[in-house]
């Protein structure tokens, strides 16, 4: 179990994260744990959550940046007023 103060925290949360993946990292506040830190995968195992591929397929698909939307009217050069 890694302790780290509030202030040492907000100096260096890579820090803090990298730990976070080897075990749980308690932050304080004037010495007292407030904030656990954790990996997901730890998280998950914790409270029994895991992800199936159901709930893999369940999720929404990205927007696709690559085909963006066809307008359906024309565009022109000229003015509204021409």
């Amino acid at each position: 179990m890694k302790i780290v103060s509030s202030r040492d925290f907000n100096q260096d949360v890579s820090q803090a994260k990298r730990a976070a993946r080897i075990e749980p990292v308690f932050i304080t506040d004037r010495g007292r744990p407030t904030h656990v830190l954790m990996s997901i995968d730890a998280y998950r195992q914790m409270s029994g959550q895991t992800e199936s591929i159901v709930d893999l397929l369940a999720m929404p698909a990205p927007a696709d940046a690559a085909d963006p939307p066809r307008s359906t009217g024309v565009w022109s050069r000229r003015g509204a007023a021409d």
